[in-house]
């Protein structure tokens, strides 16, 4: 482990103590019960999406529309070196601690009071792996007296909270086939093997089967897995359990056995109905008409009972997807009231451009809309939430052209990237809303010949990305569920590439490729303050109570999939700079009430 120097801002504002190390000198103990109630808990943040359920709403209110102006930096903690690339990690927060994950597979200690590194973890990643888009990481988990985080090659590694010596670390894949890891793991609760730590995993690109795995926390064993792909087996306790799905009920032949589906960004809980719920990604290769059939799970969201891994029900937002739409996007719980009745909803906001609602006890479709102009590729949802494809806006059957070596290219809104991709909304029980980091693009895309290779890329596509307008991209957009109507949108140059916050003091927080950390108001969308990070930012983030003040954090790190895969979008922001730091604000003393 290595120390780092820490760059502080603003320096005469802290005390740089023995204090802060004191902290760390205190056993850690997050129980799963803490995690559960994470939400309402506002002195810690022990849980990817400021609670299970994912809605990253904080009803801290000390920040408010009218002292949100007071809001200024207290420090910046620098990731330092040359491993700069794209940043997209949220933080967690305990007694004092901050945990934060980077680039290439490293997590930090920071002592929240001071800003200064307790102990740094790099872990050491072999020649040849295969992230698809960017050496990214998203974050951590904790529970008990550790922490939790994947890496890069495809493992899973358990670290000593106080220390960050690694107490064990497992496989989750073979990382020269293309497995790879990037998501925060989930803490669930069950009770048959107490708490479990669940991962998916990454690889879809390379034609890996999607699989979403349960271990013991404190061994790192495994539980249960639960492959996403019909036709393959499951495992509980070291034993085989049941199939997926119906085997050649979606796929031909013996294509499941490289059917991607990867259930790459990770999951969220409901305690409610005691379900995990898991997105999954694309089908594999990208050329649809090399697997006919509605090729299940792929771009799906599923319900995993934590008891014993099977699937208590999927839904598929793009059956046969031919765009890249994976449908790995956060299934975030919430009660939503209409008509007088209170309904157990699920809300998504899908890569192929429409926002759906669920019934999250059974998987039932209420209701879609689009969230982004201009779709192509289906005329809409019907009464079952299943697409009406337009038949000509599918690439076409390379086989069926004069030297089968390029189908008819079609153009598709939105992109391969996504209506939204990984960065995470938000719901605020405040308003009632949805908070989309939407962007505004399309892309010529065309099917060519391919064959699975261990460790190639399996696509069989070629694709463009290209903006639809020219004045922005990115659109922060509120959404009411009950209507389906935007109720305002906020519109940026560039695509917007991170998570959103919402709090009880009515503010909306997001970061900007620009640099700018930015608040708005969540009943208008005015922009209310914005602050210049010195780069991109493409994380979530987060905030809480310490000593009776609100804290707000960020971290910062221009990268991810948009410069690796942007086609015309990555040259429009070819001029934004990397970079990796944390930044932490406040509102000084005496002004919060100002």
């Amino acid at each position: 482990m290595k120390r780092k120097k820490t760059l502080l801002a603003f320096a005469s504002t802290l005390t740089l103590s023995v204090a802060g190390f004191a902290t760390s000198a205190t056993a850690l103990d997050v129980s799963i019960e803490e995690i559960m109630n994470d939400q309402a808990s506002v002195e810690d943040i022990v849980s990817y999406g400021l609670g299970p359920r994912g809605q990253r709403y904080s009803p801290l209110a000390t920040l408010t529309k009218d002292n949100i102006k007071n809001l200024y930096p207290v420090w910046s903690f620098s990731f330092g070196g040359e491993k700069q690339r794209g940043q997209e990690s949220q933080p967690l927060i305990k007694d004092g601690v901050m945990y934060v994950t980077g680039s290439y597979s490293r997590m930090w200690a920071i002592d929240i009071a001071t800003g200064e590194e307790l102990w740094q973890y790099d872990a050491r990643l072999p020649e040849g792996i295969l992230p698809c888009c960017d050496v990214v990481n998203r974050g951590a988990a904790i529970l008990g007296d550790k922490v939790f985080f994947g890496t890069l090659d495809a493992k899973i590694v358990a670290l000593d909270a106080k220390t960050g010596k690694v107490i064990w670390r497992k496989k989750l894949g073979d990382y020269e086939a293309g497995y790879s890891y990037t998501a925060a793991p989930l803490i669930v609760p069950s009770e048959a093997h107490g708490p479990l730590i669940v991962t998916g995993n990454s690889g879809g690109e390379f034609g890996i089967v999607g699989q979403v795995d349960a271990r013991n926390p404190d061994t790192g064993e495994l539980v249960w897995s639960r492959p996403t792909i019909e036709g393959h087996m499951g495992t509980l306790n070291g034993e085989e359990s049941t199939m997926t799905g119906v085997a050649n009920e979606s796929w031909a032949g013996d294509q499941w056995k490289n059917g991607g589906g990867a259930p790459w960004l990770g999951g969220t809980y409901d305690p409610d109905t005691k379900l995990a719920y898991f997105g999954t990604g694309n089908p594999a290769p990208w050329n649809s008409h090399l697997r006919p059939g509605d090729n299940k799970w792929t771009s799906s969201r599923i319900a995993i009972n934590p008891e014993n891994g099977e699937i208590e029900w999927g839904f598929q937002t793009t059956p046969h997807d031919g765009w890249d739409f994976d449908g790995v996007n956060e299934f975030i719980s919430f009660d939503m009231e209409k008509d007088g009745e209170t309904i157990k909803a699920g809300a998504t906001a899908d890569r192929n451009g429409f926002f759906y609602l669920l019934d999250r006890t059974n998987g039932e479709f209420i209701s879609a809309v689009p969230f982004v102009q201009d779709i192509t590729w289906a005329k809409g949802i019907d009464e079952n939430g299943r697409p009406l494809y337009d038949p000509d806006n599918r690439p076409g059957n390379p086989a069926e052209s004069a030297d089968g070596k390029k189908g008819k290219s079609s153009f598709a809104v939105p992109g391969f990237l996504g209506g939204k991709n990984w960065m995470p909304m938000a719901y605020s029980q405040n308003t009632g809303n949805f908070y989309i980091p939407s962007n505004e693009w399309g892309m010529d895309i065309w099917n060519e010949p391919i064959t699975y290779k261990k460790g190639a890329a399996y696509l069989g596509a070629g694709f463009t990305i290209k903006p639809l307008f020219d004045d922005y991209i990115g659109s922060l957009k509120a959404l009411d569920p009950v209507t389906g109507d935007i109720k305002w949108e906020y519109k940026n140059k560039a695509p917007l590439w991170g998570g959103v916050l919402t709090t009880a003091g009515g503010l909306v927080f997001t970061g900007t490729p620009e640099g700018y950390l930015k608040a708005f108001d969540d009943e208008t969308g005015e922009e209310l303050w914005k602050f210049q990070t010195g780069t991109g930012i493409v994380s979530s983030p987060i905030t809480w109570e310490q000593d009776g003040e609100q804290y707000v954090a960020i971290v910062t790190g221009w990268g991810g999939a948009v410069p690796l895969w942007g086609g015309e979008v990555a040259k429009v922001v070819s001029y934004l700079n990397q970079g990796g730091s944390v930044w932490v604000f406040k509102v000084p003393e005496g002004l919060a009430a100002k």
